[in-house]
């Protein structure tokens, strides 16, 4: 394998961009695989696993050893390449059209160039595409978001932790210590900055979220979701898949967390059962499995079970209500231990309010129970009765919740659980069931503008671009969309709604969102009679 390092190409505004290209020996033509991001090519020489989340290349050598070209380029500002850090900025972007036409054209290279690459290099894909430089030939985009407001700065609109971590130990640590010791770079952090000057969906994200261009990407696109990543990346591979108007098909893995994703990304069987076939189909003209692969799959959260559908949600699904109640559900510890009802008949009317910040709260709004950490002890919790059988959901499901704050706003971050059966004596002992989150849904109540084209029935859209501040003691009428999701809820098991204004790294990991200080006050949540609360879900009725 021939590998070149520091090769600088001119960009038009004379800005040098840095490339690494690793080929095959010899002097035959190749396609290429092209990938780029701030994480700089001299990192390359650690191994790609998850304590380095941030080598998404996929394996190099093996594709080099199928015949391609490898190509991965520091994007502006990062690493060996000149000019300033711009986050995905429009400089970022057009430097990819140029970036592809120099890979398209040298003598090793067929003409055809393929995007390649999980999170940021996905993330960088998307407007490889949305640029349409002639030499581009097909997208495998595995684990892009398309929309960094709403999943990486402010999920719901409440300031998110996510970007404040990663900034600074991805970008800004990756650069100064690379893991060659070759010209260690340090990266301003003017996106902190940003970050805080840009609190609403105005231009400055607008201009940095291809869910805005998506209907320019004219080559086919193979877009690769992980159900472990919902709180990142995961509505912007299916939301993406479903604005294109190019070939595309939709693929989701059950893969358990976003930790394996990587693991995954690292494997070549990965890339054998999905990517290969695809680039050996579009890049090299070959007859492969891809063409026959369904329009949709996946594979069940949690299990081993696949789906194939047409399209994405599945046509076949019915939506189930369940409703908010009074409680006791007498099966967990928390706040009110309220009920999820399948029906409103003989629903009571009544309310609960709850007080925060909560003086239980230890690690974000997770207290510490009889043996730990306790997500659920101090936050209110909806739950219905066991299961009588199995109920498959997929797609997209929200909370529909009529309440009221002593403040101007209210925020609701929400998890919807699958509670697993006690036994007796655990419960008698004031031990927490089991549980495990299927979905999660997040809404700061003074975003309340809609977007209409946008939108569905099951899935609310907000712009985020304006705050209407709240009435004190006035209820509102409040719907939160849940992220999109296949899971099977077990006979025997319960569903378990839970709410509160903050959620925590024990149960969110990285994705956390900030508590703020001056977050101070009691909110109540109404139910029955003329205020019906509760979560919608889409229940698939039939499959294949």
């Amino acid at each position: 394998m021939i590998d070149e390092k520091d090769i600088l190409v001119r960009m038009r505004d004379g800005v040098k961009i840095a490339l690494r290209v690793y080929r095959p020996e010899g002097d035959g033509r190749v396609p290429a695989l092209f990938g780029a991001s701030p994480y700089r090519y001299d990192n390359n020489e650690l191994p790609a696993q998850p304590s380095f989340l941030w080598r998404e290349t996929g394996p190099i050598e093996w594709y080099v050893a199928q015949g391609y070209a490898f190509v991965q380029a520091d994007v502006r500002g990062t690493g060996f390449s000149e000019g300033t850090y711009g986050f995905l900025g429009v400089a970022e972007q057009e430097d990819l059209y140029e970036l592809i036409e120099w890979i398209g054209t040298r003598d090793w290279c067929t003409g055809k160039v393929g995007g390649i690459g999980q999170s940021y290099f996905a993330m960088s894909q998307w407007f490889m595409g949305i640029q349409n430089p002639p030499h581009l030939a097909c997208l495998g985009i595995y684990d892009g978001l398309i929309d960094p407001y709403r999943y990486m700065a402010y999920p719901g609109g409440i300031e998110g932790n996510f970007l404040y971590y990663w900034m600074n130990s991805s970008v800004r640590v990756a650069n100064f210590y690379p893991a060659n010791g070759n010209h260690p770079r340090q990266v301003p952090d003017h996106l902190l900055v940003e970050l805080q000057n840009h609190p609403l969906y105005d231009d400055y994200w607008r201009e940095r979220a291809a869910i805005e261009q998506l209907d320019k990407i004219k080559v086919p696109v193979f877009s690769i979701g992980v159900w472990a990543k919902q709180d990142l990346h995961l509505d912007g591979n299916i939301r993406g898949f479903g604005a294109l108007k190019s070939p595309k098909k939709l693929a989701i893995t059950g893969t358990p967390t976003a930790f394996s994703s990587a693991q995954d990304f690292a494997d070549i069987g990965f890339h054998q059962r999905y990517l290969l076939p695809f680039y050996d189909m579009y890049l090299k003209g070959l007859e492969t499995s891809h063409a026959s692969r369904a329009n949709v799959e996946y594979v069940i959260r949690g299990t081993a079970i696949e789906r194939k559908f047409d399209q994405w949600p599945p046509l076949n699904v019915q939506d189930r209500t369940f409703y908010l109640g009074q409680g006791p559900s007498g099966s967990v510890y928390s706040l009110n231990d309220g009920t999820l009802g399948d029906s409103e008949a003989g629903l009571e009317v009544g309310q609960v309010s709850y007080s925060y910040p909560n003086p239980e709260w230890v690690l974000g709004v997770v207290a510490m129970g009889p043996r730990g950490p306790d997500p659920v002890r101090c936050v209110l919790t909806y739950t219905s009765a066991p299961l009588g059988a199995d109920m498959e959901i997929a797609g997209y499901g929200k909370v529909v919740l009529h309440a009221s704050s002593t403040r101007n706003d209210m925020d609701f971050i929400i998890k919807l659980s699958e509670q697993f059966p006690q036994l007796a004596e655990e419960r008698s002992e004031g031990v927490q069931p089991r549980s495990s989150i299927v979905t999660k849904g997040w809404l700061r109540a003074s975003h309340n503008d809609r977007d209409p084209v946008r939108e569905t029935d099951l899935s609310p859209y907000y712009s985020h671009t304006a705050v209407s501040p709240l009435e004190p003691e006035q209820i509102y009428k409040v719907e939160i969309p849940l992220q999109p999701v296949a899971h099977i809820f077990k006979r025997g098991s319960r569903l378990r709604l839970e709410v509160s204004c903050g959620d925590s790294p024990v149960t969110d990991g990285l994705f956390f969102h900030v508590y703020r200080p001056d977050k101070i006050g009691t909110d109540t949540i109404f139910y029955g009679g003329d205020y019906i609360s509760n979560v919608v879900l889409p229940v698939l009725v039939e499959h294949c």
